[in-house]
């Protein structure tokens, strides 16, 4: 007998329509899964086979060939576990129930439990886009795919269970749908607690607010890593559509917490400087998301920036540019989403003291160019703002000023990037960091006094054009902080001042 079951797969971010066909006929005993499985799913023979023993159910004896259409892509995981246990009871008569409005996925144990899987976002996207009415998941995905209006979700935590609501005999009840919000960022550190450093805790209020990335350099102990990992309590709060995309990529990556599968504050990612290039891009036979899109609509912070690989930071290169990383296989070419705000802090030297103002430095001259030329041109440019990040001195540590906290630095953070949501409505722009080269004119209108100001700049620094942009979409998330619609000589030059530190220490 011949039965089919339609089904989702999944290859990478992206999930699409497949059909399960199973035929049943006389024969030597065999059982074969075609249509290019993966070895996850031809595994899925063995727990098939006793799952369907010790759930009470008999398991056809004779050639069982089991084809996942399209044949010409190639299938991963586990999630086809069910959707092939159910298209062999229908075709062995066992299971007489339709379900041609339902997709069906899960992980199947050798009892029958039904185990969690990975993508489940993506997959119940896809199955409401394509006119699914009901979607069956693992218990503990139930939430994840509760949160997609426009279809009903049912988690299931064991076979008997599931076939017996397919035979109408005891229903599942549909989970309810579930609201996205944002959590209180108790967990992260406060900018109250970093004492001096007004010019750095500046910058970093800019770069949240233009979603700018931004070089902190400095001594050892000057508190750069202490600045950077405060970042998350003043970064804008994230959309509902960042959250559902951002998400989407973790649950691929099986990143999520269980109890929490919702992604709602901005993802803060710091690899170690030993990370590879797959690691940092993504890799693997078919294409995991490295920790570039892992970070994607959050911050990737490189701590110690000259210590990580040459060929690491290089390969970030495109990807801070383009907005998306595309990695490419043997098993196919994926596009990762990789919007991200890239922070990262180093040492102006090995010792960490060239330049101190009060400690000597025991780097030779060529110890110290070297050190520096391990941040190549091209990436130095894609750094929107320079920041130096001087030793603080042991008044403004002892001192009782109060210092601002994150909660007062993110509501101005939250204003500015509401006025760019609101700027640039329906042209696909997120922030002042992605504005394209055609939108700049249009948006960063300077006064006559600023624009002569920038190009006296531009030809005493002698800057890149890349660099002229860079300026002109810091100066634009400065007015935003400011409240103003035209970009003032201040503005600019106050973005100029974040981006000299070059001119210092590589020039």
């Amino acid at each position: 007998m011949f039965s089919r079951v339609r089904g989702i797969g999944l290859f990478g971010i992206d999930s699409y329509m497949i059909e399960i066909e199973a035929d049943v006929s006389g024969g030597l005993p065999a059982f074969d899964i075609v249509g290019l499985p993966d070895t996850a799913v031809k595994e899925s023979r063995d727990r098939v086979r006793s799952a369907i023993k010790n759930c009470g159910y008999k398991f056809p004896i004779g050639r069982i060939t089991v084809n996942l259409a399209p044949a010409d892509r190639k299938k991963e995981g586990s999630v086809y576990d069910l959707p092939v246990l159910l298209a062999i009871l229908k075709a062995s008569g066992q299971l007489k129930a339709e379900f041609e409005d339902s997709i069906i996925i899960g992980e199947v144990a050798l009892d029958g439990k039904i185990r969690s899987v990975n993508g489940v976002l993506a997959i119940t996207i896809t199955a409401r886009q394509n006119g699914i009415k009901n979607i069956f998941v693992p218990k503990e995905n139930e939430s994840e795919a509760a949160v997609i209006e426009g279809i009903n979700v049912y988690g299931v935590e064991t076979l008997p269970e599931l076939l017996e609501h397919l035979k109408g005999e005891k229903l599942i009840e549909k989970a309810e749908k579930i609201e996205i919000s944002s959590k209180n960022l108790v967990n992260i550190p406060d900018f109250s607690d970093v004492k001096g450093q007004i010019a750095a805790k500046k910058a970093l209020e800019v770069a949240a607010a233009g979603g700018h990335n931004i070089l902190l350099i400095g001594p050892p102990g000057s508190g750069k890593s202490m600045l950077a990992k405060r970042l998350p309590g003043i970064l804008p709060e994230m959309t509902f559509d960042e959250s559902i995309e951002t998400t989407k990529i973790h649950s691929v990556a099986g990143n999520l917490n269980k109890n929490n599968p919702f992604i709602t504050e901005r993802p803060f990612r710091s690899p170690h400087h030993t990370i590879s290039v797959a690691g940092v891009a993504g890799g693997g036979t078919v294409p995991k998301p490295g920790e570039i899109s892992l970070a994607h609509n959050g911050v990737l912070f490189l701590d110690e920036l000259p210590e990580f690989k040459r060929d690491v930071m290089e390969a970030l290169r495109q990807p801070l540019e383009d907005g998306k990383v595309t990695i490419s296989r043997v098993a196919g070419s994926l596009t990762y989403p990789s919007s991200i705000m890239m922070v990262a802090a180093m040492n102006p030297c090995p010792c960490g003291f060239f330049g101190h103002p009060t400690k000597e430095c025991t780097c030779s001259q060529n110890a110290v160019h070297k050190y520096l030329n391990r941040i190549s041109g091209p990436m130095l440019d894609r750094l929107d703002l320079h920041v130096e990040v001087p030793p603080v001195d042991h008044k403004s540590l002892s001192g009782d000023m109060k210092e601002e906290s994150s909660a007062v630095i993110r509501e101005r953070v939250n204003k500015a990037r509401k006025i760019q949501t609101e700027r640039y409505k329906g042209t696909g722009v997120t922030c002042n960091a992605r504005l394209t080269p055609a939108l700049l004119k249009k948006y960063c209108v300077m006064t006559e006094e600023a624009e002569k100001y920038l190009g006296l700049s531009f030809d005493r620094l002698g800057m890149s054009a890349r660099a002229y942009d860079r300026i002109l979409k810091v100066a634009r998330t400065v007015a935003d902080l400011a409240g103003s619609e035209i970009i003032e000589k201040e503005h600019i030059f106050t973005a100029i001042s974040f981006r000299s530190l070059d001119r210092k220490y590589w020039n």
